[in-house]
């Protein structure tokens, strides 16, 4: 079925410049997690224009919005992000970012956009749904915004039966859905490694103990993890993203430091590097006569959609974008989401939106095609619409 011959879809266009206007807005003024205080007021004064019961600082800076439609069935959550990432925009748009250092590289400009024109569109159609929970999600990128609206008492204040979300996908054609029917995205450390010794001039290094080597060894044991540690059918990544070490071209440092993620699909294959990693670094100490503190940030679960919910998902999507356009996989990506935390508590899907664009995500140059906008804020509607009259 073409998008234009659905209902939901056909209503949203009518005010697909309104939706525009509010993500480019937000997309000028991007900012970190935990520290949304004018995205929050912005998303706030839009649910009450529609009569929402509104809640603000759930989370710290998270904002949710409730409709009590008159339907008797699920109570439905949907969840939008509204971070930005800590880097510079490179895209020359005209309503590029004027918060320096900051960028909305991973489209949660729009996620949020799509998210308040499903809370417009269904306050207009009270009579076909039942309550909706409107989840407006900080820190996503890493800090923790789940379990902080969670610790704040989310479910508990706000009761969901079921609970959904997208995720713009440059990758795909404008409009394509992609939902995965079971593990679909890794669990996720961030490790930090402090190797320290003592230090040296650069002409008597047996004075000292090498923490550059020391490091170095260190770097090519985590490197071997994947490949010789690790049976060949687990999915696993480690990646070492930063290394800080040394002031002058003659002195011997008596500390290193390095830092990266580690990516898994299991829980268990999770723990199990924390494991090889420590012991890797307790070895490299005993060798180089040097200390090794290794630390795990645990940052993402492993993200697991509910079987039913994810058939939901693509069924509402075969009826509002089309067959060619709705699928189904198998395959999990290893990127992480801290929506992982919700669908711990409540079943629910996890599901991605083309938008035909070709820069990808935490791209300086990232950029989005503002005609997916009523397509997701449509794929909300119908969702909340179908599971909150069952």
């Amino acid at each position: 079925m073409p998008m234009e011959e659905t209902e939901s879809l056909r209503k949203i266009n009518l005010f697909a410049e309104d939706l525009t206007a509010i993500r480019r807005d937000i997309h000028q003024y991007p900012e970190l997690g935990l520290q949304e205080k004018r995205t929050s007021k912005l998303v706030a004064s839009e649910l009450e224009k529609l009569g929402l019961e509104v809640h603000r600082q759930v989370g710290v800076t998270g904002v949710v919005g409730v409709l009590n439609g008159t339907a008797n069935g699920k109570v439905v959550g949907l969840r939008a992000d509204m971070d930005a990432l800590p880097m510079q925009e490179k895209t020359n748009l005209p309503y590029a970012s004027k918060n320096a250092g900051l960028m909305h590289a991973c489209g949660h400009d729009a996620h949020t956009s799509m998210l308040l024109g499903a809370a417009r569109y269904l306050a207009s159609r009270k009579h076909e749904c039942g309550k909706v929970v409107f989840i407006f999600q900080p820190a996503e990128e890493g800090l923790g915004g789940a379990r902080a609206m969670i610790a704040d008492g989310l479910f508990e204040r706000f009761p969901c039966d079921e609970i959904y979300a997208i995720h713009n996908d440059p990758s795909g054609e404008l409009g394509e859905v992609r939902v995965n029917t079971g593990t679909a995205y890794a669990g996720a450390d961030f490790f930090d490694v402090r190797v320290t010794g003592t230090g040296a001039h650069g002409a008597y290094p047996h004075e000292g103990s090498d923490v550059i080597a020391a490091m170095s060894a260190l770097l090519d044991a985590f490197n071997t993890i994947v490949s010789r540690s690790m049976a060949a059918h687990q999915q696993v990544v480690v990646s070492v993203t930063k290394m800080s070490a040394g002031t002058a071209y003659n002195v011997m440092p008596d500390e290193v430091e390095l830092g990266g993620t580690t990516r898994f699909l299991t829980e268990d294959v999770g723990e199990e590097l924390r494991v090889k990693m420590r012991a890797m670094g307790e070895g490299v100490a005993r060798m180089y006569g040097v200390e090794v503190e290794l630390s795990f940030d645990q940052v993402f679960g492993v993200l697991e959609n509910d079987a039913n919910c994810a058939d939901v998902v693509h069924d509402i999507a075969t009826q509002l974008v089309g067959d060619e356009r709705s699928h189904k996989i198998s395959r999990a990506d290893m990127g992480s989401e801290d929506f992982a935390d919700m669908l711990k508590i409540v079943p629910g899907a996890y599901f991605t939106l083309g938008h035909g664009e070709t820069v990808p995500l935490h791209n300086p140059g990232f950029l989005i095609d503002d005609a997916m906008l009523p397509v997701g804020a449509a794929l909300y509607s119908e969702i909340a619409m179908r599971r909150s009259q069952q």
